[in-house]
Parts: structure tokens; C-alpha cells; sequence
């Protein structure tokens, strides 16, 4: 064992166990159930990171009854079938040595009805914060029926194998709704005074000690957001939770950001800095004499987890990202190798991004993320038979698939007509708050190194010269180039912007790439509603640009509304006085300025020297076509890097 990381790596008794490090795989909801039964993949997903290496995982939440119910990948409320499923990923995960607690959850008045099909349960009948419903303030024999209802969920747990629960306290779901005096506006013995707002959360773990005995792990989920006046302050989260330690309710609590009231910093983009939770653990930790104390939020790296622990911040660190990313981050940082630990982006757009719209939750950068019940985890097996294989482009699809060729043996090169790798994905990476995709990007080179990929830059190659290399397998991915055109979508009948002739007119590629020679006035034309104009309109607005965006999208960065990071771009764009056009097209493109028409308004025209368009492009698929060849991501079909990985990897697998 490497002693890079001494800290993080020191066992830690919770209770009846002891944790072989400090790295926790923290609760998310994963949202993989079917017909709410957990399957194999779910198991095959918490399995591959006991695997690899995390102490504890805490699975995603059970809702504890038919008001909890919040997504359609939750699982079955009030049910013993439940158990013999769970028990099949509870042994998986025991099998790896690590240990396993389940969180328990209803969010009170911010149910979804569409979902439940009960109205939202709440102390005080106060609204939803996600959607436009109110909800019902429960009687007292409401209020019995919910306690209830999470101490059945506990036994259910403790039957499964799990060793403990994780109690939802966090975001102003029910529990902590009960303690902030914004939602509890109850006279009876159950809202008042602090010790009655504590009743709620008290019985319930209680009730679950009693029911459950001495040998099970009970934790405490809560939360900071201090920029909202009415959640609590440091100081009455510090009251609270040191009042639970004082009567040694729970074994542990751990501290997220952000909430309902106020979503983003939940799930911290990149607007967020690193640690963002280390100094709400920390708080904590002063306050309490028995329980351990988690930290959690934008802990990304072995590195910020060892230096939170080694300073005294928290005994443990929730790391959820940054394993889904890399399911082996705790067994590499064990190793001394945390070169290798693949880093999280913090782009939110397949784990959260997919929890969003309702689907079971991926991730961009490792696309084997809830596939591993039909990969094999994030490992590769290796080729009955290796061949040379020659990959044609090192953006990320190439990248992906050259590595996980040289993965499983193959001998690999990847030629780039370019000078570096990346691709476009680069050019993402040099938008402002983005450099964690040129990180990526450099773990890409160093895992090729170590592969003996062999790699040439600036080495362009038509279809003659592939065919002439005589590989045993080609690969294309030779990705995508603006259309030159300026198509939108609001406009089909025209293949291109009227004017678009008339000159000053650059991709958004062009500006990203340093080609581009603007003036000081810039219309972006933001036809794909996603980083790829909010971006490179916020990298124009630093540099000290005039920046006028229109777009026929509803907002700038609607179609990232999934990730948590539009209303931020936004409001950076605002601070920089950037002028925001939504619901709106271009008419015409003059050269010195554009006619631009709102849907159901007048045409109105704005002076700009450069017109910048970030827009759909299109494959560059002229040696796949010639030659027949297999190809993937902007190859076949201009998208995000999100399918150029997952067809890189999958392809490689099946050589």
C-alpha cells in the first residue's frame, strides 16, 4: 500500500464495523429499479465500486411510503418483496469487504404526484418547491403513520443485509422540515419549541434502534445552504445535529449544499469550487462527542479527500461522481496511482443530467456506468486473438477507443491530422470554469503512454493511405466541421442564413481555436441551446467583448437545464452584461449586423461587426464512406462527446 495518502487510508470504526479507509460511495439515486425491485443493474453498479475499493456505500434512497414515492426508478415502498433482491446486492457488495447502509427518504411537501399518485405529505401544508402543487398538512395520526413507515423501511434493510440506514435529513425533505420553523408552523406537541420540532426525527430513531439492537449502523443525512434565509444558519444545524449526538441517536451525519429552496449546489457544477462541504463538516465535527462525521459535495480527488480527512475537517468523505467516473478511484489512490483515477468533470449531464429527465443515471466520461451487469464492470477482457488496429482521429471517440483497444491487448495507433488531442472536446475545455475536460484530456495521453499506443500528430491520412497501412482493424473517427451555413431549425425552408455571404460570420469552433478575428460588437447565434454557445458567448463576454446572444431556445443553455449549470452561465452573463435574446431567430445576416424577429414579434435589427454561430455540424465521414469502414461519434453523426465515448468504448469491445 502506498503511503501517499496516509490519512484516507486509516481503518475507522462505525460502530459494530470497521471501514477499511475513509472513502465512502455516498447516496444518489441511481433511479435503476424495475417494476421497484432492484436487479443486476443495480447490483453490477454497486458491486464494481465495492470492488473498487470504497469502505462504505450507502444505496440510493428507499422511499418509506406511498406519499414518498419521487421517481419512476424508485423502489417499492412498504413491501417484503423487496428483500431477496436486495439481499443479492448486499452480498455482492459484503463479498468485496466493504459495508452497505440504505437511505431512507420522503421529502415531505416536495413530492411528485406524477410518480406517487398521492398527494405530498407535510408538517405544515406549505407548497412544493419543484412544481406548482401544494401539499397536505399531515394530522397526528399521519404523523405516526410516517414514523412507522421508516422503521419498517429499517427492518426491511436489516433483513436485506444491509448494516445500517442512512436517515434523509437533507435539502428540506420531511425530517428537517420538522425542524426549521419555516416549514413547521405546528402548535401541537410535534412543532414549537425546539425539543418538539426534534420529536419527529427523535421517535424514529428511536424506534429503529430499538426494533433493529445494537449492531446497526443508523446515520444522519443534512445539509447546509446558506445563502437561503430561511434554512438554517451554521450555527442551528450545529444545534441540532448536537442534539441528536448528545442522546447518541446516530453513528454518523454527513453534510451536503444546497437544497430545494435553492437546487444547484446539491449537485455542484463547475461553477462550484472543490470541497465546497469540507467547511459545513468541519462545523460539525466541534460539536459532536459520538458520532462520526462525513464530508460531502465537489469532493473530487483522492487528493481533496486525504487533505479534508488529515486536517481534521471530517472522519470520512462521501466521493459520489468521482466514482461513478471512476468505480476504482479508492483502490488506485490506495496503489499511489492517482494519475490513473479517470476524473470526474463535474458536467453533470448523465448522472444527474439523466436522473433529471427520469432515466436510470450514466456518465459521460465512463459510459460503462450502469452497464456493468452486461460489460463486466469497468474492466476489459482481454482479446482471444489481438490484431493491429489503426484509429483515424484522436478526439474522445478515438481516444476511447484506442485505449480500450490497447486495453484488451490490441496493438494500437491513432493518427490526428492535428497538432493535439481532443478534438473539439479541447476547445470545450478552453470555455471558461471547463479545464477539467483538458485534465481528462491529459489522463487520456498518460493512459495511451502507459499502453504503448503508439501516437501521430499532425498526421493526416486519406482513404489510400488507410487502406495502404494494412491493419488488421480501422476505426474512423474523424468527427465533424461547422456547416459553413448557419441552418436553423426555426427556419427550415432556408438551408442557410440569408446573408451569410456578406462576410465577418465565424464559427464558434473558429473562436474557441483562436482563427476567429472579431470585432468588439458580437451576435452569437445559439442554435443548439448548450455549451457550445453559452460557453463560447461567456468566454467572449470575459475577454472583454460586447456579447448579444439569440437563441430559439427558451433560455441560453436550455437543453443543460438537466445539468445545474444553466441558471449560473446565465447569471454570469448577466453580471457581465451580456444581452440574452431568447425565443428568437435570425431573419438576415447584414455583415454590419442582423435582423433578428422574437416568435410572435417584431422584427428589430442590432449592429454587431462579427456574427459568431454555434450550431449542428456535420460528419467529416469521406474515408468511412470510401472505404466502407466502421465509424463512430461526430464520424457518423455530429452529437455531444457523450456518444462519441460510448461508441469509442463499445466498439473497441467487440474487436
Amino acid at each position: 500500500m502506498s503511503q501517499q495518502f496516509p490519512a484516507l487510508f486509516k481503518p475507522l470504526q462505525l460502530r459494530h464495523k470497521s471501514l477499511r479507509n475513509r472513502i465512502v460511495f455516498g447516496a444518489h439515486t441511481a433511479n435503476m429499479a424495475e417494476q421497484g425491485l432492484p436487479g443486476e443493474r443495480h447490483r453490477g453498479y454497486y458491486e464494481e465500486r465495492a470492488r473498487g475499493g470504497a469502505a462504505m456505500i450507502v444505496v440510493e434512497p428507499m422511499p418509506v411510503h406511498r406519499t414518498a414515492v419521487l421517481t419512476r426508478g424508485n423502489f417499492r415502498h412498504s413491501s417484503d418483496a423487496v428483500i431477496p433482491h436486495f439481499r443479492k446486492v448486499t452480498d455482492a457488495v459484503h463479498d468485496h469487504g466493504a459495508v452497505i447502509c440504505h437511505q431512507l427518504y420522503h421529502v415531505g411537501q416536495h413530492g411528485d404526484f406524477d410518480n406517487s399518485y398521492e398527494p405530498s405529505w407535510s408538517p405544515s401544508g406549505l407548497p412544493s418547491f419543484h412544481d406548482s402543487d401544494g401539499s397536505h398538512a399531515m394530522t397526528e395520526a399521519e404523523i405516526e403513520e410516517i414514523i412507522e413507515s421508516f422503521v419498517a423501511a429499517a427492518r426491511r434493510a436489516k433483513q436485506s443485509g444491509f448494516d445500517g440506514v442512512e436517515l434523509f435529513a437533507a435539502y428540506n425533505a420531511i425530517i428537517d422540515q420538522f425542524w426549521l420553523p419555516f416549514n413547521n408552523r405546528r402548535d401541537d406537541r410535534w412543532g414549537g419549541s425546539f425539543d418538539n420540532r426534534m420529536r419527529f426525527s427523535r421517535t424514529i430513531m428511536e424506534r429503529i434502534r430499538k426494533m433493529a439492537g445494537e449492531d446497526f449502523i443508523i446515520g444522519l443525512a443534512v445539509n447546509m445552504d446558506p445563502e437561503v434565509k430561511v434554512s438554517q444558519t451554521i450555527e442551528q444545524l450545529q444545534e441540532i445535529v448536537a442534539w441528536h449526538d448528545q442522546r447518541q441517536l446516530m453513528d454518523y451525519v454527513t453534510c451536503g449544499t444546497g437544497s430545494y429552496f435553492s437546487f444547484g449546489g446539491i449537485i455542484p457544477s463547475v461553477f462550484f469550487a472543490d470541497k465546497l462541504g469540507a467547511p459545513h463538516a468541519e462545523a460539525l465535527k466541534q460539536v459532536v462527542k459520538h458520532a462520526r462525521v462525513q464530508c460531502e459535495a465537489h469532493i473530487r480527488t483522492p487528493e481533496n479527500a486525504n487533505q479534508v480527512v488529515a486536517s481534521g475537517q471530517a472522519d470520512m468523505v462521501s466521493i459520489v461522481r468521482g466514482q461513478i467516473a471512476d468505480p476504482h478511484l479508492a483502490n488506485k489512490a490506495r496503489d499511489g496511482r492517482p494519475e490513473d483515477v479517470r476524473p470526474c468533470l463535474s458536467c453533470n449531464q448523465m448522472c444527474w443530467g439523466r436522473r433529471y429527465r427520469d432515466y436510470w443515471i450514466s456518465c459521460l466520461i465512463n459510459p460503462s456506468a450502469g452497464r456493468e451487469f452486461e460489460w463486466g464492470g469497468d474492466r476489459f477482457t482481454p482479446a482471444a486473438s489481438p490484431k493491429t488496429v489503426l484509429v483515424v482521429g484522436g478526439g474522445v471517440a478515438g481516444l476511447e477507443a484506442a485505449r480500450v483497444a490497447a486495453e484488451r491487448g490490441h496493438r494500437v495507433t491513432l493518427v490526428e491530422a492535428s497538432g493535439r488531442l481532443g478534438g473539439q472536446f479541447r476547445l470545450a475545455g478552453l470555455q471558461p470554469r471547463r479545464h477539467q475536460i483538458i485534465d481528462f484530456l491529459d489522463w487520456y495521453e498518460r493512459q495511451l503512454g502507459k499502453l504503448q499506443v503508439t501516437v501521430r500528430l499532425n498526421a493526416p491520412m486519406d482513404a489510400s493511405e488507410v487502406k495502404a497501412f494494412g491493419a488488421d482493424a480501422v476505426i474512423v473517427a474523424t468527427g465533424s466541421l461547422p456547416d459553413g451555413k448557419g441552418f436553423q431549425r426555426t427556419l427550415p425552408e432556408f438551408d442557410a442564413l440569408p446573408g451569410i455571404g456578406r462576410g465577418n460570420v465565424w464559427s464558434a469552433e473558429d473562436v474557441m481555436g483562436r482563427a476567429a478575428r472579431l470585432g468588439k460588437r458580437i451576435l452569437v447565434l445559439d442554435e443548439t441551446a448548450n455549451w457550445k454557445g453559452g460557453g463560447t458567448a461567456l468566454y467572449l463576454a470575459e475577454a472583454g467583448h460586447d456579447v448579444t446572444i439569440v437563441t430559439p431556445a427558451a433560455a441560453v443553455m436550455a437543453e443543460m437545464a438537466r445539468t445545474n449549470a444553466d441558471v449560473l452561465l446565465r447569471s454570469r452573463l448577466r453580471q457581465l452584461g451580456v444581452t440574452i435574446v431568447a425565443e428568437a431567430a435570425l431573419r438576415e445576416w447584414h455583415g454590419d449586423g442582423a435582423t433578428i424577429f422574437s416568435f410572435g414579434g417584431p422584427d428589430r435589427r442590432i449592429a454587431a461587426d462579427s456574427l459568431v454561430i454555434a450550431a449542428t455540424n456535420v460528419p467529416e465521414a469521406a474515408i468511412a464512406t470510401e472505404l466502407g469502414l466502421p465509424a463512430i461519434g461526430d464520424a457518423v453523426a455530429a452529437r455531444t462527446a457523450v456518444m462519441a465515448i460510448y461508441e469509442g468504448r463499445k466498439l473497441a469491445m467487440g474487436l
